[in-house]
């Protein structure tokens, strides 16, 4: 219907409106017969996606098939009973869980998600009542290279090997899915049973991967008070069928996000500079232009200043500085992120060089 009235008329469809229809469609459904307040928790999250694609945020909300990811949202009156058990309104009652940390606050929203693998994960919002710290620049600022030999350069000359994640169980990941190659038929037991042993492979080097990028998040953020990094365009990169694997399995992009929010949490700055920065073609020392060298050239001799330079660490060094100045800009727009991401839909517009973020920026990171 959403989509219809929007090819008709050109305008999406309010919460209010979409909320007056589910006694329809839940007689129309037999799926839909479940708690209210989830199917209501859905309409909000249907008319928040108009709204952002109204707003020029996102693209046209896209449908989401009953038999893809099962998730669903409890935005209220669900308790938690100890470490081992949570209670939800409605049919599902209480249900055993491994609670794996201490809860402090108030519970208001719980999002129970069936993974491939056949787990089931309930994630939960707590209001815990602090108030975010001020935004301070008084501290270490530190600039981060990216990359897929080193997963991470940082100015101070510190390198992070890129663990490879899917390089370790792809030779497993290999065997399971041969096997689910030869069940040709769909509907038995055994077709399904291999099918969730390769989701858990999947699942396994996802969760791999999480580990090493919050561990090392965390250890930067707690060691710094300015966290400078390149705002990497990764959709593009990934054309490169040939660094297309390596690259999403670094998962740099995860890695700037849990940056992001950690910074902000703590009050301490975030700041991106724009991926057309020639960070790895300037002297760190003079600033001056470098002669174009090939990418095996990970040592070399500057012809300005007569130092030997890393690669990596005078790019992280670039980065660095170039972070510093956009904040010495003081309350620019180019300094502070305001206003000057074009909509990504409509009539192409100019965008700054590079873009710094401090708490309360709405850009997000791609």
């Amino acid at each position: 219907y959403p989509k219809r009235l929007y090819k008709q008329t050109g305008k999406g469809i309010s919460a209010y409106d979409m909320k007056k229809r589910i006694p329809v469609w839940k007689s129309e459904h037999e799926w839909l017969k479940c708690y209210s307040q989830c199917l209501q928790s859905s309409v909000l999250n249907l008319s928040q996606a108009f709204i952002n694609f109204f707003d020029g945020r996102a693209k046209y909300p896209t449908f989401k098939t009953r038999h893809g990811r099962q998730s669903l949202q409890y935005p209220a009156n669900v308790k938690l009973l100890g470490d081992s058990e949570i209670k939800f309104p409605g049919k599902l009652g209480v249900v055993k869980a491994k609670v794996h940390r201490d809860v402090s606050g108030k519970l208001k929203t719980v999002t129970l998600s069936r993974m491939p693998d056949g787990r089931y994960y309930a994630s939960l919002l707590i209001e815990d009542g602090t108030e975010k710290p001020k935004s301070s620049r008084e501290g270490q600022a530190i600039g981060i290279d990216l990359g897929l030999m080193d997963f991470a350069v940082t100015s101070d000359g510190s390198k992070y090997r890129n663990p490879k994640h899917l390089a370790k169980y792809e030779r497993n990941l290999k065997r399971k899915q041969r096997k689910l190659s030869r069940k040709k038929d769909k509907t038995t037991g055994k077709r399904l049973k291999a099918k969730r042993l390769v989701a858990r492979v999947h699942s396994k080097i996802s969760r791999v991967r999480e580990d090493f990028l919050h561990k090392l998040s965390r250890k930067i953020v707690n060691e710094n008070q300015i966290v400078v990094v390149e705002n990497l365009c990764v959709k593009n990169m990934v054309k490169n069928h040939n660094l297309a694997k390596s690259i999403s399995d670094a998962g740099w992009g995860m890695f700037c996000t849990m940056l992001k929010y950690k910074t902000e949490a703590e009050g301490k700055v975030y700041v991106e500079v724009g991926r057309f920065f020639p960070s790895t073609h300037l002297c760190s020392e003079t600033l001056l232009p470098l002669p174009k060298m090939d990418l095996s050239v990970r040592m070399f001799d500057c012809p300005h200043c007569g130092q030997k330079h890393d690669r990596d660490v005078n790019a992280a060094i670039n980065i660095r500085n170039e972070g510093l100045r956009l904040l010495a800009l003081g309350t620019s727009a180019a300094a502070l992120g305001g206003n000057v991401r074009p909509k990504r839909y409509g009539r192409k517009s100019t965008t700054a060089e590079a873009v710094a973020y401090e708490e309360g920026s709405p850009r997000s990171i791609a």
